[in-house]
């Protein structure tokens, strides 16, 4: 069953609040780079990109050619809109990691510091397998 809870009874156990004041109040997020270098974005992008141009060759039809320009064109708004929003407007200017930095200090993430070459095969290793699974697809499809 529910019950009717009424505004005094929240106030008195204590949860409703005073807003922050407006001084108070900090943008959600000050780092917009993703603490990755450019490059390695731009590169787990272009597996995604290469899996389409595998999957349209290996099964071009007319009729999939709307489905699969839409593939594109969402997976080019991916790459495109955290890109855009990390050179939007930011109240910090930090730029993008670079590479010979990322290189020499690597990343840290939410289980410790990780080296280049680890943070290399995270960010990589999905589009990449995505990659193979659809090359092998169209193998089997190409065989059978």
């Amino acid at each position: 069953m529910t019950d009717h809870v009424t505004r005094e009874l929240l106030t008195a156990r204590g949860e409703i609040v005073a807003p922050p004041a407006a001084t108070d109040r900090r943008p959600y997020c000050t780092d917009r780079n993703f603490g990755l270098p450019p490059a390695l974005l731009l590169g787990a992008f272009a597996f995604f990109f290469a899996y389409l141009a595998v999957m349209w060759v290996g099964f071009a039809a007319d009729g999939l050619v709307l489905p699969m320009v839409v593939n594109v064109v969402f997976v080019a708004a991916f790459a495109f809109v955290p890109a855009k929003w990390a050179t939007m407007k930011p109240d910090r200017r930090d730029k993008a990691l670079d590479w010979a930095h990322f290189r020499s200090v690597g990343i840290d993430t939410a289980t410790g510091q990780t080296e280049a070459s680890e943070a290399i095969t995270l960010v990589l290793l999905l589009p990449a397998c995505i990659l193979f699974w659809g090359i092998a697809t169209t193998t089997i499809a190409a065989l059978v």
